[in-house]
């Protein structure tokens, strides 16, 4: 299906929150947190040489992937939906924030 074009560049804005732990685009690599291309269908903790926390672990041994509404709930709440994560971040609050990430990061179909 094809990306709504504004959505992805609210995205866009809003992944600036993001930018100084996670990074994606050509040329991304991990930083405190994972690069981010190609997350969505991406198994759980899977981004190499990334020390992940024991709940993502877990998720990926019970074979979890990221999708549109795990990832919606993640960044809504991230210690909420993952107790244990490293990720510092409190999430996103503001109302259309969490759908315009997971269209921006969409866009990035490749490593």
């Amino acid at each position: 299906t094809a990306l709504d074009s504004e959505l992805v560049a609210a995205g866009e804005k809003v992944f600036k929150k993001c930018s100084a732990c996670h990074a994606v685009g050509e040329g991304a690599r991990n930083k405190s947190g994972p690069q981010l291309n190609a997350l969505m269908g991406r198994p759980f903790a899977s981004a190499e040489g990334v020390r992940y926390s024991n709940i993502f672990q877990t998720a990926a041994s019970e074979g979890r992937v990221c999708d549109a509404e795990s990832l919606t709930a993640f960044l809504a709440d991230p210690r909420g939906y993952m107790p244990g994560t490293k990720m510092s971040f409190s999430g996103l609050r503001k109302e259309g924030d969490q759908e315009a990430i997971v269209a921006y990061l969409s866009s990035f179909l490749g490593e």
